[in-house]
């Protein structure tokens, strides 16, 4: 006789499983937690290690940026997500940051679980936790440098000083070519009104060969295609763009023709070909020079086009073909048809050029018209020309977050340190289990110079000592100079980072922390049915074999 289920195993489907208490699920969660961030937190800084990452399609990342390891570690803990969702939520938000964020959740929660293991509830925490955060940004914007309030977005130097530390991070030593790049790309594509700015119109063409000294921008689009036909150059040419494809098109209704005699097939053919030298000729009497096709290109529409002397372009994406007619300034047609003078767009050359190797189509728009610029990047292989990218991307959308909020704090750990002495400061003068709360989460920022130090090989103790040392006397702007591997004042070394990018991971990194915190059960279902995937992949490996 088998045993009646009782208790909460009654109510709940077999095969489901149920955490609960401190030590199964909080303790558990926080454990999850701090493996994440001990992954992320070696890539910190300008130092930080690469970390060489495979995905399940078997695609090979090498690389320090957080967010990219994240995403491509598929992490199965639901606490553990919670914190790749905070630095999903910064890299989308600021696009610096997202290691920040997690390592510092990590920090947190591991604080936290020392405290839990003195005897604190989880709810005091996280009360500590909500008052030291409200506590930091106070802080943080006292720290903001006087007269960083108020920029001129067109300035390359001012561009430049902000970008700096967020792309140094990426690429240590290289942070100087890339700058100069993504802030010439994006002073010419800011609108008038810069809180517009659209991360999209900064495109990044990645073509192997050369160096990164060999990487230039171009104002317009790099299209990784040939000409069609046999122009492969204009200049100042205007340009027909049309969606669906030049060619002649079968009529809409389905009809059969009935052809009695040879005459009539020889008429019906010629009718065609009538049909389409008028559509080209129409196009060509309007001025345009160019073609570009979204779809195929017919054999006979491409022969009357080279008699008429146009160039034809074909754009099969079609997010490629809406920013080509960003570019141009065309509005791109449907169908083969007579272009209104309005609808053409307009470039100053069009021409095939072969770049190491690879053949590319470049649209140059020289005149201020133009919404979009092209960073095209060189480089060896293609996991570097990846990581170049990431670096340029994280550029570019630190040059949108600045166009909205401009003030900077200190960087090289200086503020972390300065936040740590004032919170800790706060917290002896509190009363009540709180106190402890708060100082651990003071503690907490100490893990960035200690990170960064660690990086850079330096000897993390002497550093923070020096950092604090420095503080106490009133250098609010003392942060580490990893180059000489001393401290130095921020104002030198020209590391600033941007307020919004420390405040958003401070929000997000506290607020994945107490909610990791508050949770208190986990109730887990029977996975879905249906095959494991990687059940499957070894039923298809050893069907492989056979």
């Amino acid at each position: 006789m088998s045993m009646q289920p009782y208790g909460i195993q009654s109510m709940l489907k077999e095969g489901y499983r149920h955490l609960s208490g401190l030590d199964e699920a909080v303790i558990k969660n926080i454990e999850a937690c701090k493996e994440l961030s001990t992954i992320t937190r070696t890539s910190l800084g300008p130092n930080g290690m690469n970390k060489m990452v495979i995905n399940h399609l078997d695609k090979l990342f090498v690389t320090n940026d957080a967010a990219t390891i994240v995403n491509e570690l598929e992490i199965q803990h639901p606490a553990a997500k919670l914190l790749v969702l905070a630095a999903k939520a910064q890299q989308e938000e600021i696009g610096d940051g997202a290691n920040l964020t997690i390592s510092f959740a990590g920090e947190l929660l591991q604080n936290a679980e020392e405290l839990i293991r003195m005897g604190l509830h989880p709810s005091e925490i996280i009360s500590g936790y909500t008052k030291a955060v409200n506590k930091a940004v106070e802080i943080l914007e006292q720290l903001v440098e006087s007269g960083s309030e108020t920029m001129d977005v067109r300035n390359k130097d001012e561009v430049i000083s902000r970008m700096r530390a967020a792309v140094a991070s990426k690429q240590f030593g290289q942070e100087e070519i890339i700058c100069s790049l993504v802030a010439d790309a994006c002073i010419q594509v800011c609108p008038k009104n810069p809180t517009n700015f659209n991360v999209d119109n900064v495109r990044v063409a990645k073509l192997l060969g050369g160096g990164l000294h060999n990487s230039c921008i171009v104002r317009g689009m790099v299209l990784k295609s040939d000409a069609v036909g046999s122009i492969k150059r204009m200049e100042k040419a205007k340009v027909a763009v049309f969606a669906g494809g030049v060619d002649t098109t079968a009529t809409e209704t389905k009809g059969t023709v009935l052809i009695h005699s040879a005459e009539q097939l020889e008429n019906y053919a010629k009718t065609e070909e009538a049909k389409v030298e008028e559509l080209i000729k129409a196009v060509a009497e309007s001025g345009a020079k160019v073609i570009v096709s979204g779809g195929s290109i017919g054999e006979m529409a491409l022969h009357f086009c080279e008699r008429y002397k146009i160039m034809v372009l074909k754009i099969s994406s079609k997010f490629e073909l809406r920013r080509f007619c960003r570019t141009a300034g065309a509005v791109a047609h449907l169908k083969l048809s007579r272009p209104s003078p309005d609808d053409l767009g307009y470039v100053d050359s069009i021409s095939v050029e072969e770049i190491g190797g690879v053949t590319v189509t470049i649209a140059r728009n020289e005149e201020g018209g133009n919404s979009i610029s092209t960073v095209v990047l060189r480089g060896s292989t293609d996991s570097i020309l990846d990581d170049l990218e990431r670096a340029v991307d994280d550029g570019v959308n630190t040059y949108k977050a600045m166009c909205r909020d401009s003030r900077i704090v200190p960087g090289a750990a200086a503020t972390e340190i300065e936040l740590a002495q004032r919170l800790k400061e706060y917290a002896n003068a509190e009363i009540g289990l709180d106190k402890y709360a708060i100082s651990k989460y003071a503690e907490s920022f100490e893990f960035v110079p200690k990170t960064l130090a660690d990086n850079a090989g330096l000897n993390a103790m002497e550093i923070i000592a020096a950092l604090y040392t420095g503080h106490g006397s009133g250098n609010t702007k003392l942060g580490i100079d990893l180059e000489e591997g001393a401290c130095k004042d921020v104002s030198e070394t020209k590391v600033w980072d941007l307020f919004a990018t420390k405040l958003f991971a401070l929000r997000y990194a506290s607020d994945a922390a107490c909610t990791v915190l508050r949770v208190d059960q986990i109730i887990m279902a029977k996975p879905a049915g249906g095959p494991r995937r990687d059940a499957a992949q070894a039923a298809g490996a050893g069907a492989e074999e056979d």
